[in-house]
């Protein structure tokens, strides 16, 4: 009886087991109320001081993240990018907002989708992950190395990347006396379903 009870119990861990770890290795999608992605560009220059950093929201369209397989996907539609400069006037956020849907930065009417693709994950200290992936962006495609930690449904983490990498050129003005920097830096927090 006590081995009868042993084996029973032995089965159901096995099978709990068994059955978490194939929970586990589905695909889960991105939970785009409750996740959020930021790109902040800095300025620089000569007179950067005059200048203004900015704070634009890049809200996730769709995606998945994939533990069995170690994939992660994303895609923003580049359209809905929004200024959120909270300290600039009306007007001039007005005007950043349309300097950035313009045909020289992102250009969303010719390239709609910004897209992420993750090819390779390595574990990075005990909680961190670098993950590698193609970023596609103002139709180009580039690799992309994102530094990630959480694991479980939340996620965080940060990436940079060049805008000239992707046919884009930094906005400047004043005859260049007062621009933005090229490295963009790109952070977020992702909740799972």
């Amino acid at each position: 009886m006590v081995r009868s009870r042993a084996a029973g119990l032995f089965a159901l861990v096995t099978i709990s087991s068994v059955w978490l770890c194939a929970q586990a290795a589905h695909p889960r999608a991105i939970d785009t109320e409750r996740s959020t992605m930021t790109i902040h560009v800095y300025r620089s220059g000569v007179f950067s001081f005059a200048g203004d950093n900015h704070e634009i929201r890049a809200p996730i369209a769709a995606g998945t993240v994939d533990d069995g397989k170690q994939s992660v996907e994303i895609s923003v539609d580049a359209s809905k990018l929004k200024v959120l400069d909270p300290k600039m006037s009306d007007d001039k956020r007005a005007q950043v907002q349309q300097k950035m849907l313009s045909p020289e930065v992102l250009d969303p009417e010719k390239f709609p989708e910004i897209r992420f693709r993750s090819t390779k994950v390595e574990q990075k200290g005990s909680a961190g992950l670098a993950v590698t992936g193609d970023l596609t962006l103002h139709g180009q495609t580039h690799p992309v190395v994102v530094n990630v930690s959480g694991k479980g449904d939340h996620y965080t983490g940060k990436a940079a990347v060049k805008q000239t990498e992707f046919g884009m050129k930094p906005v400047t003005v004043g005859g260049g006396t007062v621009k933005v920097k090229d490295d963009v830096e790109i952070e977020f927090a992702i909740v799972t379903r």
